[in-house]
């Protein structure tokens, strides 16, 4: 198995410390050993030493979000998500991927996307190219929460800016999550990045996608030339320049941190600053590096009902605190979190929470 020489040593190192065990969403959520990072690394390690065959783990690895809670908590200081990554990898170059898998990877040939669907009709009188700033929202927005779209580029447009909106919406995370660091997964990037270079400023929407761009491309040495900001940094930035006018209310608002942001970017705060400017910010239970994920869209299509629990999980831990308006900050939790909202709760995302009070 060709992996690399840090990931067999991610893979070793366990000290068997359990707290992986305890804040992974998917372990919580299945209430199944095998769903921590623990047992990923247990499992990994009979296929280093030849004690059993890569087909015999495959789906365990794909019942990882890669949402970084486990690295969070490793008192090892290691990160499971690099062996995890490297081992899909050797999944699909070896023929040996679930079948679930195969039909999501066919329908991105197909379709261009995982979900094989096509964009909703009430996109098509967004899509332009005409201006230097540039609206990346992503497949799991085009595709999934069309709403959060058209709400985006609204908002957008109350303060004045103008944006280019492409049909070109895969940054390369769906093959990224499915494939790891494929030729395909870097090829795609390249085709995005050759996009983005067209433009002078790039507002990314969805952290999974900033997070994608801002660290692996930059690995694998896909130059973005254009300045890339996130979204949630360029709406506060808008605020305190006095181009968004919104008004301070007495609402209350409790933000989902998404993990791209809150982890991988060591940005917990915008979203916080954001609420701030326009009511109170009432936090919940874990939130920031030690927040609960809510919701993946990939992993929707082939475990839904464990993904449905997941979103519920987050919801209880609201419920806890009497947190009645969760804000999100990534398309999928959005749509998770939407379609399990209990009796006299409610989530917006962050643009929508910024057009009620304006």
């Amino acid at each position: 198995m060709n992996i690399t020489e840090k990931s067999k040593n991610i893979i070793d190192n366990c000290r068997f410390c359990w707290m992986c065990r305890h804040v992974c969403p998917i372990g919580n959520a299945t209430g199944l050993e095998r769903n921590t990072a623990r047992a990923r690394a247990m499992g990994a390690s009979l296929v280093v030493r030849n004690a059993t065959e890569l087909k015999e783990i495959a789906e365990n690895i794909y019942e990882c979000t890669l949402c970084g809670a486990c690295t969070n908590n490793c008192m090892t200081g290691f990160d499971p998500k690099v062996f995890i990554q490297e081992l899909k990898t050797e999944i699909v170059l070896n023929g040996v991927a679930p079948t679930y898998i195969m039909d999501l990877l066919e329908k991105y040939t197909a379709m261009g996307n995982v979900f094989g669907k096509t964009a909703c009709a009430c996109l098509d009188d967004l899509y332009n190219t005409d201006s230097e700033t540039a609206l990346f929202v992503g497949q799991d927005a085009l595709y999934k929460s069309p709403e959060s779209v058209k709400n985006a580029v609204a908002l957008l447009n109350k303060a004045g800016v103008s944006v280019s909106l492409d049909k070109n919406q895969d940054s390369g995370a769906a093959l990224w999550f499915l494939t790891g660091k494929t030729q395909e997964t870097q090829n795609a990037a390249k085709a995005c990045a050759e996009m983005l270079n067209q433009y002078k400023t790039v507002i990314v929407y969805d952290p999974v996608d900033l997070k994608l761009m801002l660290h692996e491309y930059k690995e694998w040495g896909i130059e973005i030339t254009a300045k890339v900001v996130g979204f949630n940094e360029y709406l506060l930035a808008l605020i305190e320049n006095g181009k968004l006018a919104v008004k301070k209310t007495a609402n209350e608002y409790t933000l989902q941190d998404n993990y791209a942001y809150a982890r991988e970017l060591d940005d917990s705060e915008t979203g916080r600053k954001l609420i701030e400017k326009v009511g109170v910010n009432k936090e919940m239970l874990l939130i920031g590096k030690e927040a609960n994920l809510a919701g993946q869209l990939i992993m929707a299509e082939y475990m839904p009902d464990v993904i449905v629990q997941v979103a519920k999980d987050r919801w209880q831990n609201a419920i806890n605190m009497d947190c009645k308006t969760m804000v999100t900050e990534n398309p999928a939790e959005y749509v998770a979190l939407k379609a399990t909202a209990p009796d006299g709760y409610r989530v917006i995302s962050v643009e929508e929470m910024l057009l009620e009070n304006m």
